[in-house]
């Protein structure tokens, strides 16, 4: 199905996942569905590996991690972060690097302190190769972290390859 990119979500400066200055980072990007899901695409590179041309494990459930924790910025305000209190995950393939990997997620409960999630790794050919649930604590990002704003780093970067819409 094809979806409209509604918004595009703010990376930071050294975030393992987001950051664009983090040289062994995954530099992800994110994008808000017309949908409600947020869609990351990312490309792991040879430094992400565990296996030879596979993605480590723990770098998958960092980028499910994240994805499924920035869901509640799509109905909620930016100053609203998710702290994972609880995630499983299961592996259903390898992950291999170098090529555009999508990584979608969604809420499936929200509640006044706390929202769960779920998503999935998915494949150049669709199939789907990680799914992940969590759980999550909703805290303003001053309670997060002791840092300042030139710290985070944090806004919009248009990338030259930004879709308008995307096929899932």
């Amino acid at each position: 199905m094809r979806y409209r990119i509604k918004r595009k979500q703010p990376n930071s400066k050294m975030c393992l996942v987001c950051g664009l200055q983090n040289s062994l980072g995954l530099r992800a990007a994110f994008y808000e569905l017309e949908n409600d899901e947020l869609l990351a695409i990312f490309r792991p590179l040879h430094e992400h590996q565990g296996y030879p041309g596979r993605l480590h494990g723990g770098m998958a459930l960092a980028i499910l991690d994240e994805t499924i924790g920035r869901a509640i910025m799509i109905n909620n305000s930016e100053d609203i972060w998710g702290v994972t209190i609880e995630f499983t995950s299961r592996f259903r393939q390898a992950v291999p690097l170098n090529e555009e990997i999508r990584v979608t997620a969604r809420i499936t409960t929200d509640g006044r302190r706390m929202f769960e999630g779920a998503g999935e790794i998915i494949l150049k050919d669709g199939s789907v190769a990680v799914v992940g649930r969590g759980k999550y604590l909703k805290y303003p990002i001053d309670k997060i972290a002791d840092f300042g704003e030139e710290d985070l780093g944090w806004g919009v970067v248009p990338f030259s390859d930004d879709p308008d819409d995307v096929e899932l």
